[in-house]
C-alpha cells in the first residue's frame, strides 16, 4: 500500500494527469475508513533498527525539505478531514512546480491521527523520529495537537495547525511553552466562541443551554461562549452544571435530557460529527427538540454529520433550522485557489478548512526558502516574518516564493484569510453562517463576526 500511496503523491501540478493523481489519492483516503490504522506515507524507505530511528530529531537534518502532515483521515473528524491531505499536497506539488525550496523538491509524509490523541502522538513521533521531518502541518482535532505539540517542540519541529482552535494553545503560547514552534491558520475559539454568542444575541436568544464534548476543544469554547453570552445580557441555563459528555460513550440519552431541560431558546452544542449524531438523534427521540434551535459550530460543519443524524417520518432533516459557525475563508487568494483546487481535483468543492491547510503548508515552504535552510529551527525563525507586514503583499505561491529566493521580504496573503500570524502563534478570522435546510442540505447565510 505505501508503494501505491507514494507512486500518487509524487505527481506535479502541471502534469497532465495531476487530476487523475488526486482523484486517487481521494480514493486511498476513502478506504482508510475501514482500515482504522492506516498510515499515508510517501514512498521513502523507513529507516532500518539502528539506523537512528529513536534518537532525537533535530527537526530536519539537512539536504531537501521535508513536510509532514497529521491529518483525520479516519475517526470522528473524517468528514471534514478527508480534503486536507489533497490540500497539502496540492501546496506542495505547486511549489515544487515552481522551482522547489533552496533548489530542491520538497517532499511530504502523510499520517492518519485517527482523531485520536493516542494514535497522533504514535503518528508525531514517526514524523519527528524515524521520518525526521522539519515542520508538520496538523492536527485538526484539539485534542490530538496538544498530545502531539509536546514531541514537535522537543524536537525543533514547526507545527502549524489548519484547525486546532482551542483557546488552550494560546494560554500555553504566552507561557512560552512552545518556543515558537506552534501556530495555526484557523482562528482560535477564543473568537468563534464570541461569535457564536453574538449570533446568538442577533437572533434574539435571551436564554441557552450548552453540551459539548468534553475535550480541549468543547470545555475551551464553552467557557468563552458563556461569558461572553452572559456579557451580551443573556443567560446560560446550565452555567453552573454544564454538561460535558465523553467522546466515548455509547449512549448520550442522559445527556441529552440535561442540554434540554427547561425548553431554552436554543441549546449551544459543541460537537464531533460521530458522537455529535448520537446526542441529537436522542433529544428527538425524548421529544426535545420542538421550539429550541441549535447552535453548532466548525466542528460538525459537514454534509456527513447531517446525514448520520437523518430525517424524520416525513423526510425532513432532524437539523432543519439549526445554525452554525466556521471559520470563513475570504483571502485575497481564495478565487484563484478555488480555480485551482477545482481544476486539480476534477471539479470537488472547496470544503472547510481545505484552504487553511494550503496555506499552512504554503507559509513552512515559504519560512524555509527565506531562511535559506530546511530544518525546523529555520522555518520557525522566518515564519511571522513571511506571513506578516511590513513586507510586499503576495497572494500567489508562486509568485511569493519567487520573490522571497530574490531577498525581498514578503506579506503572504492567504485562501483563508491574510494569515498574520501573532506572537501566540494566532490569526484573526471571520467566520460565517451557516445553517441546515429542510433537505439537509448546508447553507451560508450571513458572516459574523467576534463582539458584534
Amino acid at each position: 500500500m505505501n508503494n501505491l500511496v507514494g507512486d500518487f503523491f509524487r505527481m506535479r501540478l502541471l502534469w497532465p494527469q495531476s487530476r487523475r493523481r488526486l482523484t486517487a489519492i481521494a480514493l486511498n483516503l476513502a478506504l482508510a475508513g475501514t482500515t482504522a490504522g492506516l498510515m499515508f506515507a510517501c514512498a521513502e524507505s523507513e529507516p532500518a533498527p539502528g539506523d537512528g530511528a529513536n534518537q532525537p530529531s533535530t527537526g530536519g537534518e539537512g539536504g531537501a525539505l521535508k513536510l509532514g502532515a497529521l491529518l483525520p483521515a479516519t475517526g470522528d473528524l473524517s468528514s471534514i478531514g478527508q480534503n486536507m491531505p489533497l490540500a497539502v499536497q496540492l501546496a506542495v506539488d505547486t511549489i515544487n512546480a515552481c522551482g522547489g525550496v533552496n533548489g530542491q523538491d520538497v517532499t511530504v509524509i502523510i499520517e492518519d491521527d485517527q482523531t485520536d490523541p493516542t494514535a497522533g502522538v504514535s503518528a508525531m513521533t514517526k514524523l519527528a523520529e524515524a521520518d525526521r521531518v522539519a515542520g508538520v502541518v496538523g492536527s485538526f482535532a484539539s485534542s490530538v495537537s496538544s498530545a502531539a505539540v509536546p514531541i514537535a517542540v522537543r524536537n525543533n519541529i514547526m507545527m502549524i495547525s489548519p484547525g486546532s482552535t482551542s483557546p488552550v494553545f494560546t494560554d500555553q503560547a504566552k507561557k512560552g511553552e512552545f518556543k515558537g514552534f506552534w501556530a495555526r491558520t484557523a482562528p482560535p475559539d477564543t473568537y468563534q466562541a464570541q461569535a457564536l454568542a453574538a449570533l446568538a444575541k442577533k437572533q434574539g436568544f435571551t436564554d441557552t443551554a450548552t453540551v459539548v464534548i468534553n475535550n480541549d476543544y468543547g470545555v475551551g469554547f464553552e467557557r468563552v461562549f458563556v461569558e461572553s453570552f452572559a456579557a451580551d445580557g443573556g443567560t446560560v441555563t446550565n452555567k453552573d452544571n454544564p454538561v460535558r459528555y465523553d467522546p466515548k460513550a455509547a449512549t448520550l440519552d442522559t445527556e441529552a435530557g440535561q442540554a434540554f431541560a427547561n425548553s431554552p431558546d436554543a441549546v449551544a452544542a459543541v460537537l464531533y460529527a460521530d458522537t455529535g449524531s448520537v446526542l441529537v438523534q436522542s433529544a428527538y427521540r425524548q421529544g426535545l427538540m420542538d421550539g429550541v434551535t441549535l447552535l453548532l459550530t466548525d466542528g460538525v460543519y459537514s454534509p456527513d454529520f447531517v446525514e448520520k443524524v437523518g430525517k424524520d417520518a416525513n423526510g425532513v432533516s432532524l437539523l432543519s433550522g439549526a445554525l452554525g459557525t466556521v471559520p470563513g475563508a475570504d483571502g485575497k487568494a481564495l478565487e484563484a485557489f478555488t480555480a485551482q483546487w477545482k481544476d486539480a481535483t476534477g471539479g470537488k468543492d472547496v470544503t472547510a478548512f481545505v484552504p487553511h491547510t494550503y496555506d499552512a503548508t504554503v507559509l513552512m515552504m515559504l519560512a524555509a526558502e527565506a531562511a535559506k535552510s530546511n530544518t525546523g529551527t529555520a522555518i520557525q525563525s522566518k515564519i511571522r516574518e513571511v506571513s506578516n507586514g511590513p513586507g510586499e503583499e503576495v497572494t500567489d505561491a508562486c509568485e511569493a516564493i519567487a520573490m522571497v529566493r530574490e531577498g525581498k521580504e514578503i506579506n503572504y496573503q492567504g485562501a483563508s484569510g491574510n494569515v498574520d500570524i501573532d506572537e501566540n502563534g494566532d490569526v484573526v478570522g471571520s467566520y460565517d453562517v451557516w445553517t441546515v435546510k429542510g433537505d439537509g442540505t448546508l447553507e451560508v447565510i450571513d458572516k459574523v463576526t467576534p463582539g458584534s
